[in-house]
């Protein structure tokens, strides 16, 4: 099992020095999110201070981009890094795209994502070979390619793309067209085997491609902590933010195979309503022990394995270690899930 470090965004100047310290302790990979920063400009810093670490978004939003916005991105962090680019992109709802980014919502997702990808890939192509750029489709149309736009070829392969997924269409549009998928850490690991790796394999098929070669990868809740009360602590924060996903109409068929529905319908009422305090007091103890894994530090790798173990290629951990003991533990649990058995097919 591949294992990423979350860079914690909250300024650019400490991007070097985690990096730094993510490939000392061991990880395979670095990524940034696009919560309340761009996804793109800590990379740049990750990729100049590492030499061997994979730098994914997880994700970068698309659709407020155009995909030739994306792929000039893209193309130019793959070529400075040497080829250590792991693209992930998410659609994000409806709400988000027309109310926080003043994007036209030409819906379905899954659809237009397919076509959103094609369409940067056909970019990618045009400039490593030099063949015509004529892409036409029905959300996307990309055929003037100028030598003075073209930034032409990189001495290594075009980016990896995975996409960011919670429902089975857009499960299946990543297996037919990308290299793999970020799933959500709001997935259950019931939700992953009974509805998101049947729907991947689905679209692998409908693509005429093997599991091999394909990663699944995804995020994960952890609660922990080397005292009773860090680990109180740490159980409300995700109670907050796990309640927070929940409010997300999307999200719900997450919580239906339990008989939760009707909570996360509530929670959207809620958070209609921005009353963010009143919600984590909706959600149970069973289900924040259902979505995130519970543990002391020095049983949290076991417990991520016994989840994850021959179900996901990459996991992603959030952490961030001040202290010499809090580094030598995250070194530890590295060890331990890189030596989880690797997905049947993988």
């Amino acid at each position: 099992m591949q294992v990423e470090l979350t860079l914690r965004l909250d300024g650019l100047a400490r991007v070097p020095d985690a990096v730094r310290m993510a490939e000392r302790l061991g990880f395979d990979g670095v990524v940034s999110t696009e919560t309340a920063h761009d996804a793109f400009l800590p990379l740049v810093l990750a990729a100049e201070h590492s030499s061997s670490l994979t730098l994914g978004t997880a994700i970068a939003l698309a659709f407020p981009r155009s995909p030739a916005v994306t792929a000039y991105q893209a193309w130019d962090l793959q070529a400075y890094s040497g080829g250590r680019l792991l693209l992930g992109l998410g659609s994000q709802v409806k709400g988000v795209n027309e109310r926080r980014f003043s994007t036209a919502w030409t819906g379905p997702a899954g659809p237009r994502m397919r076509e959103y990808i094609q369409a940067m890939r056909a970019l990618w192509q045009t400039w490593q070979t030099g063949a015509p750029l004529d892409f036409r489709g029905q959300h996307y149309t990309l055929t003037l390619m100028s030598p003075n736009n073209n930034p032409g070829p990189i001495p290594c392969n075009p980016p990896q793309v995975a996409v960011s997924a919670v429902g089975p269409v857009m499960c299946r549009v990543a297996g037919e067209v990308c290299d793999g998928v970020r799933l959500h850490r709001f997935s259950t690991p019931r939700y992953l085997r009974e509805t998101a790796v049947p729907a991947i394999a689905a679209g692998l098929r409908r693509a005429g491609r093997s599991r091999a070669g394909f990663e699944i990868g995804s995020g994960v809740f952890t609660v922990t902590g080397a005292t009773t009360a860090e680990l109180d602590r740490e159980r409300e924060a995700a109670r907050r933010q796990i309640a927070f996903y929940a409010s997300t109409r999307a999200y719900r068929p997450v919580f239906e195979p339990y008989g939760w529905g009707e909570i996360a319908d509530r929670l959207r009422e809620l958070s209609l309503k921005n009353d963010w305090a009143a919600m984590s007091a909706l959600l149970p103890d069973a289900i924040v022990d259902e979505v995130a894994i519970v543990a002391p530090r020095e049983e949290l790798g076991a417990r991520i394995v016994e989840r994850f173990g021959g179900v996901l290629d990459r996991i992603n951990l959030t952490f961030d270690p001040r202290t010499e003991d809090d580094q030598r533990w995250l070194a530890r649990l590295v060890e331990d899930l890189h030596r989880a058995t690797a997905p049947v097919g993988a």
